[in-house]
């Protein structure tokens, strides 16, 4: 949610208590299952999923 609403992964990290490296390695995981390749496209299907 936090990166579809704009957050960089620094941000993302600092508001979970967590690395950087560790929402990068998450991130691309969920890129991967839902098949988005950008942190825009993930951002358009949270936005159709909220609908």
């Amino acid at each position: 949610r936090h990166v579809a609403e704009g957050a960089t992964n620094r941000e993302v990290a600092r508001r979970l208590a967590v690395s950087t490296r560790t929402v990068d390695y998450h991130l691309r995981n969920v890129f991967a299952a839902l098949g988005v390749r950008s942190r825009i496209e993930l951002a358009r299907m949270v936005d159709q999923e909220g609908r």
